[in-house]
């Protein structure tokens, strides 16, 4: 005869669901400057692990939530996989060093403070010269939603020639106000977000979602979504779920190396 488990009088008969994750909320401006400068840290480690880091080009940068008019920065010549959050630089518009030591990304002064000037409401940009975002800017196309991944872009990116109109006010008017990511041609591509977490995982997609594109096409001919169901897809996803796709991204980096957090 088999033996039913006795039940605990204190167990519950419906299993107590954890709360779906938010992005955090900060007792103090301090707090909140911190927490930008780890996850722009992890950022850099997790780029360059995927191999997205070319040389000395590429910047990520944060706004400071206490001087809102500067904006945290890899120190140029600095490896991507070491960077952790005390190396960063503050910069203000004019990149005047307010904190830190270390060389200016000139890249870095040519794209993001027009871009943070005028665009108030983005709180991270990033621009990498990544191998799969390079091949596509070459062809001069925008992404087709051929996956659910790629309609998340779905009318919210864009294409810029970088070279002919430089990388200041004319990127920005490129940028608009809905778009998540741009296309510069023949340079490589641009996300934005209202966290560092949702700019680094749509900088991660975006990359993706090229690969994609090319390994689709060098395959065959595929088949895009509707445009209405993309439309849809692209609408449904928030900020928040950028964010949210950043997080099992963040967890390992930091567990496998800590140092980034010093």
């Amino acid at each position: 005869m088999i033996r039913q488990p006795r039940r605990n009088s204190n167990m519950t008969t419906q299993p107590k669901q954890r709360p779906r994750p938010q992005p955090p909320v900060f007792a103090t401006l301090e707090e909140e400057r911190q927490h930008r400068k780890e996850r722009l840290a992890a950022a850099f480690r997790i780029f360059s692990k995927l191999g997205f880091d070319e040389g000395v080009m590429g910047h990520l940068v944060a706004r400071d939530p206490i001087l809102t008019d500067h904006f945290w920065v890899n120190p140029f010549g600095v490896s991507f996989a070491l960077i952790k959050a005390s190396d960063l630089l503050l910069l203000n518009y004019d990149g005047d060093i307010a904190y830190g030591e270390g060389f200016v990304h000139p890249g870095a002064m040519l794209l993001h403070p027009k871009l943070l000037k005028l665009r108030p409401d983005i709180v991270a940009a990033g621009h990498t010269h990544s191998v799969y975002g390079r091949i596509w800017s070459t062809y001069g196309r925008l992404l087709d939603p051929i996956t659910n991944e790629s309609a998340v872009f779905f009318e919210k990116h864009d294409i810029y020639d970088s070279h002919a109109g430089g990388e200041g006010e004319n990127l920005v008017k490129a940028l608009g106000t809905d778009n998540r990511g741009l296309i510069l041609k023949n340079h490589g591509i641009v996300t934005v977000g209202h966290s560092v977490d949702e700019m680094a995982y749509w900088f991660v997609s975006l990359e993706k979602n090229c690969q994609v594109q090319i390994l689709a096409e060098a395959s065959g001919t595929p088949q895009p979504l509707d445009a209405e169901v993309a439309r849809g897809i692209a609408a449904r996803t928030t900020p928040a779920s950028g964010w949210l796709s950043f997080q099992p991204m963040y967890q390992s980096i930091v567990k496998e190396q800590p140092d980034l957090l010093g």
